[in-house]
């Protein structure tokens, strides 16, 4: 992080994720080679299953039955996963039990300029951070505001936890590493990691945004557009060529989700990054990647120029602290959002720092739990004739495109029911199922977008984006997944949609 003057903010030092260290000099990171994004969904997804020498022991109750589809994991048009998912699936499923012994394959390996499996970069803390002469084990909490000087003329690397704190700066080491980002800056929410990246528009020029975003996003983005003279044109990006016709010289970002929320729609990275660069030089394309996280998608290996996460979900995982993580593939632009962060004291404070680095080591175990859970209960409601929206599942409209840039189908899916008051039913009849906004905690979540998360959007413009107002979002969580099964069928038969 750089250091800069706590009065006018003026940067001193070279940009992170330059290594800081304390009492000794700095370590230079050590060069990486060349790097070629993993193959889609290369690893395995069942957390069990990355232990090259357990074995897994998937196991079912009765309750709920198996359907036996053709789209499920153990047939030939089920979604093509690898094999210790189809297994875990296939035997959760068919209420079989199945242990066999795990393996990594070798599209599992350690990419070209990463030095290992994603799993062991979450926990692995290059030497690229914030040293501290004790050594500790896990970085101390600087829980300051500021630093003392050796003298009025010999300012040192920290002075101000405004422009720069050294656990900020651990931090950000680590998450430029794991995004694949040039410079990463952590922030004190997702919608104040957005809000940075908005200053860089200017009144009387643009920005193209999908159609089925956060409504947190929606309501940043309509009050630019009413108090700051800024164009927003909102398409439908899971096309190229509805983007095409709203580019214009003044476009200065494209900001994408993908997956969406909570519609689940897929937007073509590569594709999308290739026709505004070569439209439009000056603009930027951003892309919102907290559904997949670091772990599952890096969009700029895709091609985006700025990759942003509310932290506060998947990367922190326990929903006990608000962040945001900004990364750049430039080291220009990430000056550039850098002097936003020190000018408005939106840099994100030492112990919530030390909270979400803590939480990052399990990003993997987590997520491959989640997601393990999440693919047999997308099966299981398709399977009960819900429309289900899941990247996981064959009958996902953009199936193949998810997978040709992602390395998983993640942990949250959506479903109707074909009636609001049915959804209400269900959502006030769980049991394990928290009732609440946001995603990507331990415990699992259950929701009515169009009356919590993107209540914010009016009616009007929900009904003009093919919102459905009885959708019902599940964020899987950790819990065993026949517990979330049988607490869910509960649900849908009291409700009455089975």
């Amino acid at each position: 992080m750089l250091a800069a003057d706590s009065c006018c903010g003026t940067p001193r030092r070279p940009s992170s994720p330059a290594p800081h260290v304390m009492h000794s000099a700095a370590i230079a990171p050590p060069a990486a080679a060349p790097h070629k994004p993993e193959p889609p969904f290369s690893r395995t997804t069942s957390a069990a299953s990355a232990l090259s020498s357990a074995t897994v022991t998937a196991s079912s109750t009765d309750l709920p039955d198996a359907p036996d589809t053709p789209d499920a994991p153990n047939t030939p048009d089920a979604p093509d996963m690898p094999d210790s998912v189809s297994m875990a699936a296939t035997a959760s499923l068919q209420g079989s039990t199945v242990s066999a012994a795990a393996s990594v394959s070798a599209s599992a390996c350690a990419t070209p300029g990463r030095k290992y499996r994603l799993a062991t970069e979450c926990v692995y803390i290059e030497p690229t951070g914030v040293r501290d002469s004790y050594n500790a084990a896990s970085m101390p909490i600087y829980q300051t505001a500021t630093f003392k000087q050796a003298s009025a003329s010999d300012m040192g690397e920290f002075d101000y936890s405004r422009s720069g704190n050294p656990t900020r700066s651990h931090l950000e080491s680590h998450l430029a590493k794991l995004m694949r980002a040039k410079r990463a800056l952590a922030i004190s929410s997702g919608m104040g990691a957005l809000d940075i990246i908005a200053r860089l528009v200017k009144s009387g020029e643009e920005i193209v945004a999908g159609d089925d975003i956060y409504g947190g996003t929606h309501r940043l983005l309509s009050f630019l557009q009413t108090h700051s003279g800024i164009a927003v044109h909102h398409v439908d990006t899971t096309t190229v060529a509805s983007i095409a016709p709203v580019l214009s010289p003044a476009t200065r970002l494209v900001l994408l989700e993908t997956p969406t929320n909570p519609l689940i729609k897929i937007a073509d990275i590569p594709a999308i990054a290739k026709l505004v660069h070569d439209t439009c030089p000056a603009a930027l394309v951003v892309v919102d990647n907290t559904m997949m996280s670091p772990y599952l998608q890096s969009p700029l290996e895709l091609g985006a120029d700025i990759v942003y996460h509310s932290a506060t979900k998947y990367l922190s995982g326990h929903h006990d602290l608000m962040a945001g993580v900004v990364g750049v593939r430039d080291e220009a632009l990430g000056e550039r959002l850098y002097f936003v962060v020190n000018a408005t004291g939106c840099g994100l404070a030492p112990f919530d720092c030390f909270l979400l680095m803590r939480g990052i080591k399990t990003l993997s175990v987590r997520m491959e739990r989640q997601q393990a859970s999440a693919i047999r209960i997308a099966h299981f409601l398709e399977s009960k004739g819900f429309r289900v929206r899941y990247p996981g599942l064959a009958s996902h409209p953009q199936y193949e495109l998810h997978r040709s840039m992602a390395r998983g189908p993640g942990a949250v899916l959506s479903f109707e029911t074909g009636s609001v008051e049915r959804s209400e039913r269900v959502v006030e009849s769980t049991r394990l199922w928290g009732i609440s906004v946001s995603f990507g905690c331990v415990n699992s979540l259950i929701s009515m977008p169009c009356r919590m998360s993107h209540a914010s959007i009016p009616a009007s413009v929900r009904k003009e984006r093919a919102l459905p107002e009885d959708l019902i979002r599940l964020c899987i969580g950790i819990e065993d997944a026949d517990d979330l099964l049988e607490d869910l069928e509960s649900a849908l038969v009291v409700a009455g949609c089975l």
